[in-house]
């Protein structure tokens, strides 16, 4: 592809933002539109065209909008003889409909941008993280856990009006040697905002808990199928949960009275609202390990950990108080080394586009004690698959402050000059390394321009949308193009025919590096239909690639 081999490394010049905030709730949060509270109609669970989308931006992150074409066999009257001709092997010339050809998906690597905090209070004296980032009423929150010297974790919170610069709010919860600080008097977790939630609860929190054995033997009596069979951890002699707590502004919290599950997931659990679903989803750790044989002697696989591959599992619930044991959504790709696994989940979404579901999983060698991060994408977040391109970020250079394991951590945020930017928590030894001396840190993976996913031609490459309401009549596209490339449009009506004025002929070719350009036929810059109309979008690409579309 010459020139696209380097599609991440680009300039930047200002960004789409969402549409203006409603009073229910951030538009820039992932479900942040709360549905209306009905009863599913039969018209609601139809399934085909035009597809809606949550948000102003499509982004290719999978083949999920992208038509996959079809095709018939033809008599020598031209009549369509599939399946009940009777034709012999040469009786019948095919015809192909405008199918995708000649493009392909590729996620593109990050850069290591900055180190977002430093240590510089006490209570961080071994490290700070950030474990989870919002941008809520155009301010961006965090938070996330520091440790002081003698290893006391504490949860804490950070402010920033760019995403760049952040502060330590002083929160009057906790002072330390006579100080105001910016620590929250909860053990928190991974923090979601919930705009479908009343206000008292519109911040929530998702951790690991553990209980007594007696706790834990109560509660399997009570409801055995409602226990993880591995919950229960010989080794620490407790059992783990997952608990839930509610807030009003993210700062004071109201744990959950009950476990939301009782499941073993000892690593980073992430949750939210899924406004499509009507559902709350958490993401958890998993184990891909098999049952034990009828008839075995318990003792002979105690240690069941050894064998299993950690996974990444998936729940759902219609609230926010019990949720069914999660079950297995994604296992480390097959090209992956036998010895490699999944850590971490790290779902999020992308920035203005809260249908398209994305993860960020670290990946963990268990023969190097090393990490990297890859990427898998959902359209709706119960189905996963990985996006061809490999790694998107490596652990940097050991001796670096993220030098020995990296971890990435939600959200994908959007800047104001259209970057988007994934925190990460770095840590200077490797992730199993003794750990009386470790520090750890907060940095960035930024993709300048948000060129996260490429549809992209190589050579000459067609391919056009499923029809789709499109959220605004203008279109502005994030293109990239080699010197002799261009990309032209074409839209068609629900029913397949091109538009008049509308039509490829008529489009002003897409050459170049372009962000945030409209599109436009013979000077006209709207789509060429009335507002609430479907549309399919084609597209004529040569040595091209597209990265996004953002409707206004």
């Amino acid at each position: 592809m010459g020139k696209l081999n380097s599609l991440a490394v680009v300039g930047v010049l200002l960004c789409i933002w969402a549409a203006p905030l409603s009073g229910q709730g951030p538009a820039n949060i992932p479900g942040a539109v709360p549905p209306p509270a009905m009863e599913a109609s039969h018209d609601e669970l139809r399934t085909s065209e035009p597809y809606a989308l949550a948000g102003h931006r499509l982004v290719f992150s999978s083949w999920y909008f992208v038509r996959p074409g079809t095709f018939g066999w033809l008599n020598a009257r031209g009549e369509n003889v599939a399946v009940g001709g009777s034709e012999g092997p040469w009786g019948a010339n095919i015809s192909k409909s405008a199918g995708p050809h000649g493009v392909r998906l590729r996620v593109l690597p990050g850069e290591r941008f900055q180190r977002t905090l430093k240590s510089e209070m006490p209570w961080e004296a071994k490290g700070l993280s950030m474990s989870s980032v919002l941008q809520v009423d155009g301010r961006y929150r965090a938070w996330g856990h520091c440790q002081d010297a003698q290893g006391k974790k504490h949860f804490c919170t950070f402010e920033s009006a760019d995403g760049l610069t952040w502060t330590r709010p002083s929160l009057g919860q906790i002072k330390i040697d006579g100080r105001d600080t910016n620590l929250i008097d909860f053990n928190g977790g991974t923090v979601f905002y919930d705009a479908a939630a009343p206000p008292e609860e519109r911040y929530k929190c998702v951790e690991l808990n553990d209980m007594s054995r007696e706790t834990f033997e109560a509660y399997r009596a009570k409801q055995p199928d409602a226990v993880g069979p591995r919950a229960w951890r010989e080794d620490v002699g407790v059992a783990f949960y997952i608990a839930g707590a509610v807030s009003p502004d993210g700062l004071t919290w109201t744990p959950r009275p009950e476990p939301l599950a009782i499941e073993h997931s000892d690593t980073q659990i992430t949750a939210y609202y899924d406004a499509q679903l009507r559902k709350y989803v958490i993401y958890t750790r998993q184990w891909m390990v098999g049952p034990q044989a009828p008839g075995s002697d318990p003792s002979w696989g105690r240690i069941w950990y050894n064998i299993g591959r950690r996974s990444i599992g998936r729940t759902e619930s219609d609230n926010f108080d019990t949720f069914p044991l999660s079950q297995i959504i994604l296992v480390p790709p097959l090209e992956l080394p036998p010895s490699e696994v999944l850590y971490t989940n790290c779902r999020t979404s992308v920035p203005g586009a809260p249908d398209h579901h994305v993860m960020f999983p670290a990946v963990w060698s268990m023969r190097t004690d090393d990490t990297h991060i890859r990427v898998a994408s959902s359209h709706d977040g119960r189905v996963w698959t990985w996006v061809p391109g490999g790694s998107v970020f490596e652990t940097p250079a050991f001796g670096e402050w993220d030098g020995g394991c990296v971890f990435t951590n939600p959200n994908l945020i959007e800047l104001a000059d259209g970057s988007f930017v994934l925190p990460y928590t770095g840590y200077e030894f490797p992730h199993k390394y003794p750990r009386g001396n470790w520090s750890f840190g907060s940095g960035y993976i930024r993709w300048p321009k948000g060129r996260l996913f490429a549809l992209e031609s190589p050579e000459e490459g067609v391919f056009e949308t499923v029809g789709i309401m499109p959220p605004g009549r203008k279109l502005r596209i994030n293109a990239l193009t080699e010197r002799a490339g261009s990309i032209v449009v074409e839209v068609a009506n629900i029913h397949n025919d091109p538009l008049d004025n509308r039509r490829f002929e008529q489009c002003e070719p897409i050459r170049g590096d372009r962000f945030d350009h409209p599109v436009t036929w013979q000077g006209q810059d709207d789509l060429g239909v009335p507002e609430n109309t479907p549309v399919i979008l084609r597209f004529r690409m040569d040595h091209a690639a597209i990265f996004a579309l953002d409707f206004e």
